[in-house]
């Protein structure tokens, strides 16, 4: 197992240097799920909701936050974001909705923070514009799917 790398000798929080190691393009893909009534889904799909297109509001609010992760999270890096896909996709049958977002750089470190972020801050704007009709809704699975580039490579979730 690595050592923790965002504490220093003697065991203080640090924001960890980066100046050192090369300009690379990286990626990272991560990916939720927000479970909620039929009701609510069938609400979102029809564009009934009386606030709007909701998963059109989700998706720029994801974007917004991969922008916004350093602010958030104490020790990441600003980064350079070149790019944020967030992507959706409903299951009728289960009454979900899949939340699946992509983030690209160019820069000494990487974006796995800024993915998970978007997806996270696009759920729960799913979850506050429709809370009114379902404050039962589960936020759940968020995960780091993969992540390429860097001293580290690639990775990808279930494969060695």
């Amino acid at each position: 197992m690595s050592k923790l790398t965002h504490f220093n000798k003697q065991g203080e929080a640090h924001m960890v240097d980066v100046g050192d190691k090369p300009e690379t393009v990286r990626t990272a893909t991560a990916e939720g799920i927000i479970r909620m009534k039929p009701q609510t889904l069938a609400m979102i799909q029809e564009g009934d909701h009386k606030k709007g297109d909701v998963l059109g509001v989700a998706r720029v609010a994801g974007i917004m936050a991969a922008k916004k992760t350093a602010e958030l999270i104490p020790l990441c890096h600003p980064l350079p974001i070149t790019a944020v896909e967030i992507r959706f996709t409903v299951h009728p049958q289960a009454s979900t909705i899949h939340c699946q977002a992509t983030v690209s750089t160019r820069a000494q470190t990487g974006v796995e923070m800024e993915a998970l972020t978007a997806v996270e801050i696009a759920l729960l704007t799913i979850y506050d514009m429709c809370k009114s009709a379902d404050r039962g809704m589960t936020l759940t699975d968020i995960r780091l799917v993969s992540k390429a580039g860097g001293k580290s490579g690639n990775w990808v979730r279930g494969k060695k």
